[in-house]
């Protein structure tokens, strides 16, 4: 892959107005802060200041910057997006081509010749592997599996049998697609389980982070629609629905038959309960808990940021007593609020 380009070749790629020299050579793309000469750098509308002292060749900055030392400037309406646009040409990824000798691939799995599969992987019966897929070493694709063109499993991947994955994909080391479900019935103290009899059905163009799991249906699948860019370290459970373009930062959690809509963004450590309805465009804070659907698109948070100790003490011992307290404005006439469950 090209890994140097002249200013000119990126202004035409990301559609930004040049101001300065054309024929510029970048090779190397780099923060405001720690860029040198032959760099490209990038400035979001509150980092001007940094845009100042930057020694970076050249910097992709919003339409309405005005000049400043910095001898090259890109102008584009998002810098951030054309910064991710360039960084992929940048990228380095190792290339992997052919089938490792040490690879177990069992004789009735379908590998296209352009597929390849790493040291010490195996492919288990009726696996369908499309144009251009890579399957890292030690993986492991289970019977049945179909892994859709241009997709990547990079080293440590485990998928179960019956699953389906789009094209496209990206599953990063140490995830775990079509694990079962968290279900068992309960006979005198004691659990019996429940067969988790669907599977994992994942679409074009998802993203799943490093030790992520996603857990099969117990009857219908659990889906990861178009777009979906899942962290690392989430857990996914059995027969949820993750809407187009979603995206879920790392530590979050979705219980059971939660159903989520599309252009959702759930912040780190969010937790989110079973059999709820969150619908399109939801935003949710970091560490937020949701223990009732959402019915409404917006901005929704909870949970209490850290306080000095002595502070947090204070307020667990004055939490502790809210109750006794709204009691006695209720007997009082003093609370609007006459059933706080209600709100």
């Amino acid at each position: 892959m090209k890994h140097a380009f002249t200013l000119g070749e990126i202004a035409e790629k990301i559609g930004a107005t040049l101001q300065g020299d054309a024929n510029c050579v970048i090779a190397r793309l780099a923060t405001l802060a720690n860029a040198k000469a032959g760099d490209l750098s990038f400035c979001v509308a509150n980092r001007h200041d940094e845009l100042q002292h930057t020694l970076a060749t050249a910097v992709i900055v919003p339409d309405g910057v005005a000049a400043s030392h910095v001898p090259n400037l890109l102008k584009v309406k998002d810098p951030y997006l054309a910064y991710a646009q360039v960084s992929q040409w940048f990228a380095t990824c190792p290339k992997q081509t052919g089938v490792h000798p040490t690879a177990v691939i069992d004789a009735t799995a379908q590998i296209h010749a352009t597929a390849s599969v790493g040291a010490n992987a195996v492919i288990e019966a009726g696996v369908k592997l499309h144009a251009n897929v890579v399957i890292g070493p030690l993986c492991y694709v289970g019977e049945n599996t179909e892994i859709g063109e241009g997709s990547r499993l990079y080293a440590r991947v485990s998928v179960y049998h019956g699953v389906h994955i789009g094209k496209r994909a990206v599953i990063h080391s140490g995830a775990v697609i079509g694990s079962d479900g968290f279900g068992f019935a309960e006979e005198r103290g004691q659990f019996v389980k429940i067969a988790q009899l669907g599977s994992v059905q994942i679409a074009d163009d998802v993203e799943i982070g490093a030790n992520t799991t996603i857990d099969r249906g117990a009857l219908d699948n659990t889906v990861i629609c178009n777009g979906v860019k899942l962290d690392n370290q989430i857990q996914i459970a059995h027969n949820v629905v993750l809407g187009e373009h979603t995206a879920m930062a790392g530590m979050s959690g979705v219980a059971g038959s939660t159903h989520i809509g599309k252009y959702c963004r759930i912040g780190g450590a969010a937790m989110i309960g079973g059999h709820l309805t969150i619908t399109d465009k939801v935003f949710l804070s970091g560490s937020s808990m949701v223990t009732r659907s959402i019915h409404q698109s917006g901005i929704y948070s909870s949970g209490i940021p850290a306080r000095p100790n002595a502070i947090w003490k204070r307020n667990v011992a004055r939490f502790q007593r809210l109750d006794a307290v709204f009691s006695q404005l209720k007997k009082m006439g003093l609370s609007t609020q006459v059933d706080s469950d209600k709100e």
